[in-house]
């Protein structure tokens, strides 16, 4: 299937011109990333815009203005381009990546992307926290995604995943699990202290988070 979307949008990916025309101008669903000098479907992929004066800016929502060059959403592929000068030859010597931090700063980016999903999810009233609530929820059957802290700890994980996995196999529904925000970041986005283990009900912010995660998780994983 992969292979059949690629082909069917290669007229829209010109070999010879790595950077787009800018957004708004029509829905193309594959890019080259100049880093492996695959084409790939757009979700796969991070954009990236000239600002004026050259530095790179990470463009997550692909909604900057001017021309964007693409690459596989990995920190390895990212790393890749600058240690190929991939961006200033797509760019045309008008960009140029900064000598280290590039990885870092686009990591920043999708974890606040993350915490602003799970902020929502919160401010809408679908979340709830703490070990009892949480395992309330989920024998209640309203849970969709059960989020730990990165640094929780391995028996209350192992706990709570396994009841998870009970309710799932019972219901037929299968429940999303997150652990890759640590602690200290659930306090700031939630508002409130020692979050260690939370779970979102059913509902558009949650499934906005559970999505905004994954690209962050294989962000890392590649």
């Amino acid at each position: 299937m992969l292979a059949m979307r690629d082909e069917v949008h290669m007229d829209d990916v010109h070999m010879e011109d790595e950077t787009d025309a800018g957004p708004g101008t029509g829905r193309v669903l594959s890019r080259l990333c100049i880093a492996t000098r695959e084409v790939k479907p757009v979700d796969e992929l991070l954009r990236f815009v000239a600002a004026p004066d050259g530095t790179l800016v990470p463009d997550l929502a692909a909604k900057l203005p001017g021309r964007g060059a693409w690459v596989t959403a990995t920190r390895s592929a990212v790393t890749e381009a600058m240690k190929r000068r991939a961006f200033g030859r797509a760019f045309k010597g008008k960009a140029k990546a900064p000598d280290a931090g590039l990885p870092d700063l686009v990591e920043g980016l999708l974890e606040k992307d993350a915490l602003a999903a799970l902020a929502l999810a919160n401010k809408a009233g679908k979340l709830v926290a703490g070990n009892t609530k949480v395992t309330e929820a989920l024998r209640g059957g309203e849970v969709s995604v059960l989020l730990h802290a990165a640094d929780a700890a391995a028996d209350g994980v192992s706990k709570l995943d396994a009841l998870a996995r009970r309710v799932g196999a019972d219901t037929g529904r299968e429940i999303a699990r997150v652990q890759c925000l640590a602690g200290a970041q659930l306090d700031l986005a939630l508002g409130r202290a020692n979050v260690v283990h939370a779970a979102l009900l059913a509902h558009g912010t949650s499934a906005s988070f559970v999505s905004r995660t994954r690209r962050l998780e294989r962000w890392r994983a590649g």
